[in-house]
């Protein structure tokens, strides 16, 4: 008699397993290549990730970059990266109105 009953084993085949939780020197590798290409890519003078040009000299940096950092990881450190600068623009802007208000009201 065949059994319909799936086995422990197959339980959780490789496409259902859940990634690996990065250990804490993987997680190091990761934050370090992230800075390493974030700062080419300051050097270049280019915001957001993966809109360079060759010859930013950026290519490698951003090869090892999203090797050693999971896919999730990448997508959110690069997202935030423009909205943090878009933040910060807002912020200024902001506060030049608030300097602009005051010289006017005092």
């Amino acid at each position: 008699m065949v059994s319909l009953s799936p086995k422990p084993e197959d339980a959780l085949k490789p496409a259902q397993q859940k990634p690996e939780i990065p250990r804490r020197e993987q997680r190091n590798m990761c934050y370090e290549a992230k800075d390493a290409y974030y700062a080419c890519l300051d050097a270049a003078g280019v915001l957001t990730p993966g809109t360079e040009t060759d010859k930013s000299g950026c290519a490698e940096l951003k090869r090892l970059y999203e090797e050693r950092c999971q896919k999730s990881w990448v997508q959110y450190f690069n997202t935030r990266r423009v909205l943090a600068e878009e933040q910060r623009e807002i912020l200024a802007s902001q506060r030049a109105q608030e300097q602009a208000y005051m010289k006017r009201n005092s």
